[in-house]
């Protein structure tokens, strides 16, 4: 257990904020399945987009228990600062701070990652927002821009003194973006470095993994992102082997085919029919990539353009597996 600011986490496994991936539905399923906490998608801090239906829809949060984190991304301090009211307002409970997203369409912004290049501006950024609320901030950061120019170190101290009272380290630089060795050795040193909770992310895909970053970094949590995406289980295993120190049982083929009808129904009634038949094909897929016959039932779902022909389609996929198990 760890405490962010006045709330006190339970559970050594976040969900990461991932872009068109952690919306209500998701963060709700990943809750249910053990997470200790999640953060919502990317919210641009420019106002002028704070009315479009994505925005609006990536801050919805349902009966989500508290804390709610929000995650916001800038460059600019003052524009920062409002953005985090803003969110205030409408329901957030803890600000989290994009500085580890090395998309470039972010970066060419300076927003994301390629905010570790101005460590002066990192540092203005970060006591606008603390001073503007009087909800906890947190921040997201890489190991640093390249290979040559590591300093999450030095940015975890400049996070330390404006008061963030979080930080989740990537262990990568912005220009690893998602490939080669995570750097834990770095998310050790700032672990050393600093007083406030360093939380893990990074590859992180399975319970064994989960407890040895814990072991090696001296982190207070883990950060899941690629790894729970088609596998909303993993929160509750990693939770249950740093408890219990034994590995639960994969979920059953039917428990499998039900979560995936229930995320299913949830996206459809959040979206709408056409919003929901979109972003349930990515759902979808990660789930079935790891299914016997899951290359061919993603190609016919994701041809199929409604609600109730996916959620069809799903239903007969798994009835059909289980009437021929029980055939055999």
């Amino acid at each position: 257990m760890f405490n962010i600011g006045p709330y006190q986490i339970d559970r050594k496994t976040i969900l990461a904020p991932m872009a068109g991936v952690t919306d209500l539905p998701f963060r709700q399923l990943c809750r249910e399945m053990g997470a200790g906490l999640v953060v919502s998608e990317m919210v641009a801090a420019d106002p002028s987009t704070w009315g479009t239906r994505k925005s609006r829809l990536r801050i919805q949060f349902g009966n989500e228990p508290a804390p709610r984190s929000v995650q916001i991304a800038g460059y600019d301090p003052q524009m920062m600062a409002t953005a985090a009211q803003f969110n205030v307002a409408q329901g957030a409970e803890i600000i989290d701070i994009n500085m580890g997203c090395p998309a470039k369409k972010v970066c060419k912004r300076a927003a994301g990652s390629a905010l570790l290049q101005d460590p002066q501006l990192v540092a203005n950024i970060l006591q606008a927002v603390v001073d503007s609320v009087d909800v906890p901030v947190t921040l997201k950061i890489r190991t640093g821009w390249d290979r040559q120019n590591r300093n999450a170190v030095n940015i975890a101290k400049i996070a330390e003194e404006a008061g963030v009272a979080a930080l989740a380290v990537h262990g990568r630089t912005r220009a690893c973006r998602f490939v080669g060795e995570v750097e834990y050795d770095t998310i050790a040193a700032v672990v050393e470095s600093v007083s406030m909770p360093i939380i893990a992310n990074g590859d992180i895909t399975d319970p064994e993994k989960a407890s040895a970053v814990l072991e090696y970094t001296g982190a207070a949590a883990v950060m899941i992102g690629r790894g729970a995406q088609g596998n909303p289980w993993i929160f509750n295993q990693i939770n249950h082997y740093l408890e219990q120190g034994e590995l639960l049982a994969p979920p059953s083929f039917q428990q499998v085919g039900h979560t995936m009808a229930r995320h299913l129904k949830a996206l459809h009634s959040f979206y709408g029919e056409v919003g929901g038949v979109r972003i349930s094909r990515k759902h979808i897929g990660w789930y079935s990539s790891e299914l016997p016959g899951g290359k061919e039932f993603t190609q016919h779902f994701n041809n199929l353009e409604s609600t109730f022909d996916q959620q069809l389609f799903l239903n007969q996929f798994f009835q059909n597996a289980i009437n021929q198990e029980q055939a055999a």
